[in-house]
């Protein structure tokens, strides 16, 4: 993708108590629940400290050549914030109140081609936002309908360029040192492709249901257990007694 060569004087403000942000309705019910996902199994596995910031349809803020410019990823994450959470109800602007996002997300909306806006000028497409301005080191997209995911990384010019998936089909995400990709499933009673985290070992990063299911399968395991033993105790007593043995069952 060629992105045009515009001069751009960036600074990092916070957002004004009276700008108006969008109330754009999400594209599909799917979209915030592929988004709770991602961040719900990276916490239960102890990914998430109290620094990190991830969010969806959360405003993150640049002003550009004077312009305040907002854009609401359908879902990102942001290594370390100096600022508490109330400082960023509304927002989040990099540099000022943290680091910049170290991957931003877009579900492919209705609207085709937002998602890769290289539009330089005011307001700028989201492409050359993340890209240029933001200058977000993984940029992702995922086309829900057809099950297609795309993940970009800058090159030495600083342009996106396509990564390759490993022969998993997943992408290594060296900032969160996890790999990312396509995983077909159920959640929440929605079957489909979703998106997950494998750690370096290839080990999936668990979501809270599938932590409950595999403690009840081990207690279940265990109770069988104890009831094999329980078994082999009455076979082994009723063995003695068949001898003419009474065992000592106080012991």
């Amino acid at each position: 993708m060629i992105t045009t060569s515009v001069p751009l004087e960036i600074k990092w403000e916070k957002l004004p108590e009276d700008y108006i942000l969008p109330d754009d309705p999400v594209d599909n019910i799917n979209q915030p629940l592929l988004a709770e996902a991602l961040s719900e199994s990276l916490e239960l596995a102890g990914r998430i400290s109290e620094n990190v910031l991830t969010g969806t349809n959360y405003g993150i803020c640049a002003t550009v050549n004077g312009k305040m410019v907002v854009k609401a990823p359908d879902w990102f994450y942001v290594p370390s914030i100096r600022v508490t959470r109330a400082d960023i109800d509304r927002s989040y602007t990099p540099q000022l109140q943290g680091d910049i996002p170290a991957i931003v997300m877009e579900f492919l909306s209705e609207t085709e081609g937002t998602e890769y806006s290289t539009k330089p000028t005011y307001p700028p497409g989201k492409w050359f936002f993340y890209e240029q301005i933001l200058r977000v080191p993984t940029y992702a997209i995922f086309n829900l309908a057809e099950g297609i995911f795309e993940v970009y990384r800058p090159d030495t010019s600083g342009r996106y360029r396509e990564e390759t998936p490993n022969r998993e089909n997943r992408y290594w995400i060296p900032e969160l040192s996890l790999f990312l990709g396509l995983w077909q499933g159920t959640r929440r009673n929605r079957e489909g492709n979703w998106l997950r985290w494998w750690d370096e070992n290839g080990t999936l990063l668990s979501w809270g249901s599938e932590l409950v299911q595999q403690e009840r399968e081990r207690a279940q395991q265990e109770r069988e257990r104890a009831q094999q033993e329980r078994e082999r105790a009455d076979r082994f007593i009723a063995q003695l007694r068949a001898a003419g043995i009474e065992p000592n069952l106080e012991l």
